[in-house]
């Protein structure tokens, strides 16, 4: 917890200092211009990435499978979304990390690496498989497999022992 309290009063003023020395060096308005262009192209920037990582990760789930690193992606995103929304060249310089597709797959990478799942299992880099190769079919407490469906339960004609009633 301190370390982001910290982040909370470190960054802001290194910002302000930044800020500052760029507004001394170009002027005010024109740094007041960049911080609004980097908001509108970062706001662009977002739109275009959340789409297609949405539309990746519709894929993976269609095809069964787990879209861990889309999930990761999307949370990189929105953090740099929120970076570039916030007023600043050095939270605009984080933002834009997070939302350029190569170093969003690096710390996307980086942080799927080390988070620790259910049962303690950890990615360890491995985060694009199957759900069903991870668990493996469903059991009884006997240790049968569950198949799931319907039936009907069916008897012999006693007339004709090749034909089925159904009752």
């Amino acid at each position: 917890m301190p370390v982001f309290l910290i982040a909370f009063i470190i960054v802001p003023i290194i910002e302000m200092v930044v800020l500052i020395e760029v507004g001394g060096m170009i002027g005010a308005l024109p740094t007041v211009g960049l911080v609004l262009l980097t908001a509108v192209i970062g706001a662009a920037m977002l739109r275009q990435q959340g789409a297609a990582t949405l539309l990746r990760a519709n894929q993976r789930m269609a095809s069964g499978e787990l879209p861990a690193r889309e999930m990761a992606e999307g949370l990189l995103l929105a953090i740099g979304g929120a970076l570039l929304l916030t007023p600043g060249f050095i939270t605009d310089a984080v933002g834009f990390a997070c939302l350029i597709p190569f170093t969003r797959r690096w710390l996307s990478h980086y942080v799927m690496n080390r988070m620790v799942f259910n049962g303690g299992a950890s990615m360890g880099g491995h985060y694009e498989y199957h759900a069903y190769r991870e668990r493996g079919p469903r059991r009884d407490a006997d240790g049968n497999i569950i198949i799931e469906g319907e039936y009907e339960q069916q008897r012999r004609d006693e007339d004709d022992p090749d034909r089925l009633d159904r009752h």
